[in-house]
């Protein structure tokens, strides 16, 4: 498997709150995360990179397991991203200067021809291959349960003033609810992870064509940069772009 990340801190914002990480365990479980922090002061910095930190360590504690299965995986998944949540959480009761940060977080873990995703927040998920984009999470935003409830149009959505209110984040409460979902994959599917400054900006048309497109992984991944810049790029942009496919190297892209 290839995957590439980037990030970047956009045209308006002073600070990169966001935060990826791709690697693997034990040969066995490849993951990649991206994390989109909150609250001031840089405290969504640190709260993106305590969430990246804490999910990566919760799974190198696990490396004894060799036979995974899927529900190895998604407790593993749930696991991790509450001791994500307890942490930060924690941190910012004890120091003043980080009340109320919080944090995003979409991830992955890859186990053989299945792929487990894991989130909280407005973080996004996509599969995408040559004929379609799936958008693969929910957004857990104030906007997207006023749509699920009729009270907005999906247009009307995209132009509300409060688009950026989450319903549920990660290090804002004592405990938190995880969105897990497992999915058979093949071969010809790509996967996207991305903070919304990407999902705000570019559309899912432009993120289909640019994805399935046949330049090289690296390039997909900095068009996408590109369009989101081109498009305003209002806040920091980060994405995780995953190759399903069986590469030679087998290798994790920075």
């Amino acid at each position: 498997m290839l995957m590439v990340n980037r990030s970047d801190i956009g045209r308006i914002r002073q600070v990169n709150e966001d935060s990826a990480l791709t690697g693997s365990i034990n040969d066995q479980l490849a993951f990649a995360i991206v994390a989109d922090g909150m609250g001031g002061h840089q405290a969504g910095d640190v709260a993106s990179q305590i969430a990246v930190e804490a999910f990566e360590r919760i799974l190198q504690q696990h490396n004894e397991i060799s036979n995974w299965t899927a529900e190895d995986a998604k407790r593993l998944m749930r696991i991790a991203i509450r001791q994500a949540n307890e942490e930060i959480y924690r941190l910012a009761k004890q120091l003043t200067q980080y009340h109320n940060m919080g944090t995003t977080i979409v991830a992955a873990l890859f186990i053989h021809s299945l792929v487990v995703i894991g989130h909280v927040g407005d973080s996004r998920a996509y599969r995408i291959n040559e004929e379609r984009i799936e958008l693969l999470t929910e957004d857990h935003s104030l906007v997207n349960a006023l749509v699920q409830s009729g009270q907005l149009t999906a247009e009307e959505a995209e132009h509300h003033p409060r688009k950026n209110v989450l319903t549920r984040a990660i290090g804002t409460d004592d405990d938190v609810e995880v969105d897990v979902r497992v999915m058979e994959w093949k071969n010809e599917d790509l996967l996207l992870l991305c903070s919304d400054g990407l999902s705000n900006r570019v559309s899912e048309e432009q993120l289909h064509q640019t994805i399935a497109s046949s330049l090289p992984l690296q390039q997909r991944a900095d068009q996408l940069i590109e369009l989101a810049l081109e498009a305003g790029g209002e806040d920091n942009i980060t994405l995780v772009l995953c190759d399903m496919k069986d590469s030679p190297d087998r290798r994790e892209e920075s």
